[in-house]
């Protein structure tokens, strides 16, 4: 098992939901953060009482690949190094087969696909240098299978699959593993309209949570392709 002491790992998403629990998490169990988000002093708010010599606060916009460049190059310039990455901002619009909804498509393509592969792009050759670099992108058991008539949002989450799988190719040599995650039904605001199941039956944030504890702790010999979680006794294949 890795321990926390000394790694640097970068979070999306982190000023809510299953990014900000993720970073609690984390932040307790000893790791060094680079936190990212569009809205920088909500992670003013979420560190205010943290020990400021570990933690990077920095601007992500999934649309501005220069955000992403800038955030990387500022955690490796203040760290000297990263260990980790977690892939977890996205969105969700209703896109189905017969919407024609192109400008919703694509901004989804570019927030939950293009968006993860280019902080990989940027982290790497970081993650390389470690030797025990790890990604874990938030994917959804909607990538695992179509439950419902959004295939906009599926066909995203399928490709961030598809996406882990080849970084875990890409990095393995390097003691770089991989890691797609595919929640179901997770209490937050994304799901807070959900009609199709309770929401006080959701799994909670600090679910996640420690499931990405438990990834980013494993040796370079007990590597997780996938790791699907559900609050329901659906089956996916």
């Amino acid at each position: 098992m890795l321990t926390p002491k000394g790694r640097v790992v970068m979070v999306s998403g982190a000023n809510r939901g299953i990014g900000r629990a993720i970073s609690e998490a984390l932040y307790a169990a000893g790791y060094s953060l680079s936190l990212g988000a569009r809205d920088v002093a909500a992670l003013n708010h979420l560190t205010e009482n943290w020990e400021s010599d570990r933690i990077v606060l920095e601007r992500y916009d999934a649309e501005d690949q220069g955000s992403h460049h800038q955030w990387v190059e500022a955690t490796a310039r203040y760290f000297g190094r990263i260990d980790g990455l977690v892939n977890n901002a996205g969105m969700v619009v209703r896109v189905t087969v017969e919407d024609e909804k192109d400008v919703e498509l694509d901004r989804m393509w570019v927030v939950n696909v293009k968006a993860p592969l280019s902080m990989i792009r940027n982290t790497l050759p970081h993650l390389r240098r470690s030797g025990t670099g790890r990604i874990i992108n938030v994917s959804s058991i909607a990538g695992k299978a179509v439950y419902n008539d959004n295939a906009g949002y599926s066909m995203t989450k399928f490709a961030t699959v598809a996406l882990s799988h080849a970084t875990r190719r890409a990095g393995w040599d390097d003691g770089v593993r991989c890691t797609a995650l595919c929640p179901g039904f997770v209490a937050t605001d994304m799901t807070s309209d959900v009609e199709t199941f309770p929401y006080n039956k959701m799994m909670v944030p600090s679910d996640i949570a420690e499931i990405v504890l438990m990834l980013l702790a494993l040796s370079n010999n007990a590597s997780v392709a996938e790791l699907v979680v559900n609050c329901r006794d659906d089956v996916t294949m």
